[in-house]
């Protein structure tokens, strides 16, 4: 009789990934003080005309930005959302924030002081290359948005915007649940009323492109691409 032949177990190789790059990560590896700040929905970042010293880093949660008329008229300039930096402009020469922004959810902010900032962005090159896709990547939002602010109807403007804030097209793998905006907000985000803006609302909600019924948030379907495609 033969003897058993024992089997050997084949060794699997691991792999080690290095760690994905992660702002909060880079700012600790590099040493640069930051601080941490929670705002509630509604509450103010900073006001318009505040001293403009600090870039922000959104690290969970929404941000609106906003710049008000001598009128007291409100024009948003954007809708935030995680891993959106704002308030760069220090980095640029401004003294006093041109605008202001309000958390639209509970929200994490990261402040990091201009002149540490700087003094990253001039040493660790993948922030550096962070930083520069984000600011070239927001123009090209602004410019698209300043073009279907022009051409496009206000259903196609709210489905973008809606999307945006859903971060289609910003990020691999979009949100499902967004905050829940007020239609005025929305309406100064699209450039039209707030009463149109109800009427769209219910109309993708009747149509299953939004479900409104959750508590303080808003479920995105993929659906809604169809209406921004659309002839």
């Amino acid at each position: 009789m033969l003897g058993a032949v024992a089997r050997r177990t084949p060794q699997r190789l691991v792999v080690q990934t290095p760690p994905a790059f992660t702002v909060e990560a880079c700012l600790d590896s590099a040493g640069v003080a930051k601080t941490t700040a929670r705002y509630d929905r509604g509450e103010t970042i900073f006001a318009q005309g505040d001293a403009c010293d600090h870039v922000l880093y959104v690290q969970s949660g929404g941000v609106k930005l906003s710049v008000r008329s001598k009128t007291g008229k409100e024009a948003v300039m954007a809708v935030l959302g995680p891993g959106d930096f704002f308030g760069e402009g220090c980095l640029g020469g401004q003294r006093v924030r041109p605008g202001s922004a309000t958390a639209v959810t509970p929200t994490v902010v990261l402040r990091v002081a201009k002149r540490a900032m700087t003094r990253l962005l001039h040493s660790q090159q993948a922030m550096s290359d962070r930083f520069i896709s984000h600011m070239l990547a927001r123009s090209v939002r602004i410019e698209d948005d300043l073009v279907v602010q022009l051409l496009n109807s206000s259903e196609k403007r709210l489905a973008r915007a809606l999307l945006a804030l859903a971060r289609y097209g910003i990020q691999e793998i979009p949100l499902r649940l967004v905050p829940r905006l007020s239609a005025a907000t929305l309406a100064k985000m699209i450039g039209t009323t707030p009463a149109r803006v109800s009427f769209l609302l219910k109309k993708f909600g009747r149509l299953g492109f939004i479900d409104c019924t959750g508590k303080g948030s808003v479920t995105i379907d993929s659906s809604l691409l169809g209406v921004v495609l659309r002839d």
